[in-house]
């Protein structure tokens, strides 16, 4: 069950970001590897007039990633506290010395918690993937 919602999380986020990639951040590499070539084709500027025009074509391609970047790892962040907070709710219920009953039970509470916190973080997948898009558009 912990292994099937792993995957789930997994398959969610690489269709997350491929979507982000695909409808955003592919769009301003396009812009940025244009405007990067445009700089190259002066044949009389400097290398570090070149140089200086390629920093600028790539900045707000960085600035994206970065955003992109900072929440997906804070997403990542809250997946990770909320299954941690699932591991602690378990360890207050275990005993000195639980029988091998308990800890079956135990382990089916910490994995019906741990199921429950990624289906959470799943649903709210949508709503993060417009904050992404929003940010971007106003970057």
């Amino acid at each position: 069950m912990a292994e099937d919602a792993q995957r789930r999380v997994e398959s969610a986020l690489s269709n997350f970001v491929d979507e982000i990639e695909k409808s955003k951040l592919r769009k301003m590499q396009r812009t940025m590897h244009l405007c990067a070539a445009e700089c190259c084709s002066d044949s009389t500027a400097s290398m570090n007039s070149v140089h200086a025009c390629v920093e600028h074509c790539t900045r707000d391609v960085n600035v994206a990633q970065n955003f992109v970047q900072n929440e997906m790892g804070q997403f990542q962040e809250r997946l990770q506290r909320g299954v941690l907070l699932c591991q602690d709710k378990i360890k207050e219920k275990v005993g000195p010395s639980p029988s091998e009953g308990d800890m079956k039970r135990f382990r089916a509470e910490f994995e019906s918690c741990a199921v429950d916190c990624v289906n959470y973080h799943i649903n709210q997948l949508p709503s993060l993937m417009q904050k992404i898009k929003k940010g971007l558009d106003q970057a």
